[in-house]
């Protein structure tokens, strides 16, 4: 008799687990393969006399849609009054900012291999003496390439609220690499 009760615990125990994985698999929402996160590293250069590293995380969303939450750094040289030329010095040490924001980007384009998104987002940071705000907008273009990997580049303008200069317009380019 007790060998009986225990084979139909048993039995209970995994029709329940059984019930449980669909009934999860029915709740949780089922991802394809452009739900996943890749880390970006890009540089350019910025109008006037300016250059740009961003790092960064994107989670992508449904049809390429996408969240992004990066660090960035931008660095502003100068000329050298004495020689005329741009110094170390001047070069490293003129001008330096570094802020964190999150934007998000819609795309607007979407094609085989190659999509284009809005970049709309804001950012907060500091120079050597005070805070600074950023909004920025742009566009993004991404090609995909093998194992998940993305090339891109982006045309941005960035509002600098506080900043030494207004707006940093420019160039980009960088690569996006898969985190899975």
């Amino acid at each position: 008799m007790k060998n009986a009760e225990l084979i139909i615990k048993n039995l209970a125990v995994r029709k329940g687990f059984v019930a449980l994985v669909f009934l999860l698999a029915a709740i949780l929402p089922g991802f394809a393969d452009d739900r996943h996160g890749r880390i970006l590293i890009g540089t350019g250069l910025l109008y006037e006399r300016g250059m740009d590293l961003t790092i960064g995380y994107e989670y992508e969303t449904n049809y390429h849609h996408a969240w992004e939450f990066f660090g960035n750094v931008y660095l502003k040289w100068d000329e050298c009054e004495d020689c005329g030329h741009v110094c170390p010095e001047l070069f490293w040490n003129h001008y330096n900012t570094w802020g964190v924001g999150a934007a998000y980007k819609p795309c607007v384009f979407r094609s085989r291999n190659h999509h284009g998104n809005l970049r709309l987002g804001g950012s907060l940071g500091s120079d050597r003496d005070k805070v600074l705000g950023g909004i920025h907008v742009g566009y993004e273009h991404s090609y995909a390439l093998r194992k998940g990997w993305k090339l891109f580049w982006q045309a941005k303008c960035d509002l600098m609220i506080k900043g030494e200069d207004l707006f940093r317009t420019g160039i980009v380019i960088g690569v996006k690499i898969p985190t899975k």
